[in-house]
């Protein structure tokens, strides 16, 4: 067993005993088991939401983009605060109104908010749906990290496994609480990691950062700049618009946001992600500096990136470090994805199913359903395709959708009503999957548009036609009262 090895496997096992002992002295309710009985401070949310930022998807999708596409990697830096600028004003008031209402998943506040049981297995569905590429995301990650840092002495498929009973187990016994402290220590692990090598690497290969880049340019003219078409500026835009507001609306964030116990928590928070989120730059400029030193990478491999590099730099034991920090970025995501997914599916769509459930029941339903996620999970991942960022936009294109419902739902006098809501995200949700079934874009639906529309994100595209039949049909339907203390869910 090489010394790589032997570190990944370590730290391994510190995150398992972190994820087991955490719930020592806590009765684990749904409430505890999923938000954390609402108890949670400012530096566990710090790290649970900053664990939603700095994933596989920013070690090796972020190094990887930098290292395949150039400028276009860009629209990362962009998204994450422009995504914190939204946390910081709806955070608080989704937390506020979770708290009042007792809130658990985030299908619950559609519930709540829409007065429609209908809308909140609507909602459930969709965000199973974009989970399912996210959690495939880390898991692959997972996969790519273990495998090439080990220099091939466990496979991808092996380590994807293990990594996957390892979350189950953990996620089972201690839910958010194993979340939480796992995050803790991926954080400080990645964020030295990151750094050390986005410093180190230039340094050492090119003799620092300009001449990195100049290095670069000359072997990738242009390399720096956004293409014409493709990935062009309304590309980017639309890109990073989408990711933006999408990151709102994912279902493991909300249950990060009821975790709190403090809107003041949540908004601390939120001041010092945007800078935090800096960490990409660093995570760029090792996937610059591979580019003079392990060319040839293309496709899937170019998420190899960051490792090759390393592994070509480094001892072995110093490999294993820097497997051991990738590993914790897809345990922490992985976890919260997990138990948003089966929280979901079994308070808004099971006891929708079966209303006469007990609490004690739906709580036990929710860890149970755990390794059937985790199953679904690794044959996603085993089976499907593409890269990291690939996966990473098509979940965002998904639950995107529900952004639309979420803001009109603290409108003073919101008209948009549960049909509207519901016939909206059907709408987003159809094209997305059409096109991605078809493997389809703007350009090749509508051929004879202008390159600034068939460039467009596709997902934000979907978005709009969401909007735009979310309040037709609302205005058609009538207004109606949202508050669940007037009328009982339909």
């Amino acid at each position: 067993m090489n010394s790589a090895l032997i570190v990944i496997f370590l730290f391994l096992i510190i995150a398992f005993y972190l994820g087991i002992k955490a719930k020592k002295g806590k009765e684990m309710s749904l409430d505890e088991w999923a938000v954390g009985g609402r108890g949670f401070g400012a530096f566990f949310i710090f790290v649970l939401l900053a664990g939603e930022m700095n994933t596989t998807f920013t070690f090796l999708g972020g190094s990887g983009w930098a290292y395949s596409k150039g400028a276009p990697a860009a629209y990362m830096i962009i998204y994450l605060p422009l995504s914190i600028i939204f946390m910081y004003w709806l955070g608080p008031a989704i937390w506020k109104y979770a708290r009042q209402h007792k809130l658990v998943s985030q299908s619950d506040f559609f519930v709540s908010k829409y007065n429609s049981r209908f809308l909140g297995v609507l909602v459930a569905i969709i965000g199973v749906i974009a989970m399912v590429p996210y959690l495939g995301l880390q898991l692959k990650g997972l996969g790519i990290i273990v495998s090439a840092a080990s220099y091939g002495a466990i496979s991808e498929t092996t380590a994807i496994i293990i990594g996957a009973f390892t979350l189950t187990i953990y996620v089972m016994v201690s839910g958010i609480h194993g979340s939480a402290w796992t995050a803790a220590l991926k954080d400080i692990m990645i964020f030295l990691i990151v750094v050390f090598l986005g410093v180190y690497l230039p340094f050492h290969y090119y003799g620092g950062i300009q001449p990195m880049f100049e290095a670069v340019e000359k072997i990738k003219p242009e390399f720096f700049t956004l293409p014409k078409e493709g990935l062009s500026v309304s590309w980017f835009i639309s890109a990073s618009l989408l990711s933006a507001i999408g990151g709102m609306a994912w279902p493991h964030l909300f249950g990060a946001v009821y975790a709190s116990k403090s809107a003041k928590s949540i908004r601390k928070n939120t001041i010092m992600q945007p800078v935090y989120s800096l960490i990409l730059m660093f995570v760029f400029f090792v996937g610059f500096a591979a580019i003079g030193q392990v060319p040839g990478l293309e496709g899937p491999d170019t998420d190899f990136a960051l490792l090759n590099l390393s592994m070509k730099t480094f001892d072995p034991w110093f490999v294993g470090v820097i497997g051991a920090a990738g590993l914790l970025t897809a345990l922490v995501p992985a976890s919260m994805l997990m138990m948003a997914t089966t929280t979901s599916f079994s308070l808004n769509v099971y006891k929708v199913l079966a209303p006469k459930t007990s609490d004690k029941t739906i709580a036990r339903l929710a860890k149970y359903l755990v390794p059937v996620v985790a199953f679904i999970a690794v044959y996603f991942t085993l089976y499907g395709g593409d890269t990291i960022v690939t996966l990473l936009l098509l979940g965002y294109g998904f639950v995107a959708q529900l952004l639309p419902a979420l803001f009109f739902s603290f409108m003073k006098n919101n008209f948009v009503t549960k049909y509207g809501a519901i016939a909206g995200m059907i709408a987003g949700v159809g094209v997305v999957m059409y096109t991605t079934i078809m493997n389809s874009t703007v350009g090749s639906l509508f051929p004879s548009l202008p390159s600034v529309i068939k460039d467009l994100d596709i997902g934000i595209i979907a978005l709009v036609i969401n909007l735009i039949i979310t309040i037709i049909v609302s205005l058609l339907t009538g207004k109606q009262s949202i508050n669940k203390e007037e009328k009982q869910p339909a």
